[in-house]
Formats: C-alpha cells, structure tokens, sequence
C-alpha cells in the first residue's frame, strides 16, 4: 500500500528492518538528548507527519530490545494513529525501570505498524444470544 509522508526529521524515512517485519522503525528527533528518569513519561518527536487512506490506522508500539534491555515502553501501547489524523507522530516513551535512560537523537523508539480496521454499527438489543463461557472473564478458566 501506498502512504503519503511528510518527513520534516534529520533522518531517512522509517523502514522495515526485515522482508517481513511487521513494522516499521520510528526514530527519536531531537536537537539534544531527552532524560527520562525512572517512572518518568515524556513525548518524543519524530519529525513525520503522515496520511493514511480510510480504513486504516498507524500503531504505535514498544520495541522489543528497548523493554527487555532498557524498560522502556509505550506508555499507550498500542497508540493509535487514525486515518484523519495530520499532526506530528509523537510517542509517549515510560521509563519502567530504576536507572535513567537517554533518548538520543536517531534513536529507534518505537514500531509503528500500519493496520486495516472497521468501525461498528451498533445494532440495540435486549439479549445477547447465550455461549459456553457467557460472562466469564478475567482467569475465569483458572490456572493450569
């Protein structure tokens, strides 16, 4: 598929790092590094601006390498960028770990994964029809 892309960053348009990643690598832009201290949140620039065709949304999510090295996450993982939307991307990073991070400039922050979606038609009801689990949720099947 084909997206529009302004890139007002430093840096080369996000790209897949494999042939069939899911996602594409977003990069910190910034004119000086960015502390994020332990617990602290704090939205990163990326310099992209972007125009997805109806139907379609951008996710924001936490790259795997930052969370397990680093604990660094997406706060509002996964973030949603809408079809409508035409502002900067922005992503709010959270420092999970007890020692303070640097964000540098050009830093891989985050995937962003290009996603088709549908939106509901809510039909009113006054029953929903019955199924074996019903209402069970949340460890409902218990631990095994």
């Amino acid at each position: 598929m084909k997206v529009k892309i302004v890139n007002k960053s430093k840096h080369a348009l996000p790209q897949y790092s494999t042939e069939f990643s899911a996602g594409l690598d977003l990069r910190a832009n910034l004119d000086e590094a960015i502390v994020l201290k332990p617990l602290e949140r704090k939205l990163i620039p990326t310099g992209l601006f972007i125009e997805l065709p109806v139907g379609f949304e951008a996710q924001i999510r936490p790259r795997s390498g930052l969370a397990l090295k680093h604990g660094i996450s997406v706060l509002n993982t996964p973030g949603t960028i809408d079809a409508d939307y035409r502002g900067e991307i922005g992503v709010i990073l959270v420092n999970l770990s007890d020692k303070v991070f640097v964000v540098q400039d050009g830093e891989r922050i985050c995937q962003m994964v290009i996603a088709k979606h549908e939106q509901a038609e809510w039909i009113e009801v006054e029953q929903l029809v019955e199924t074996e689990r019903g209402a069970g949720g949340f460890g409902h099947t218990g631990v095994k």
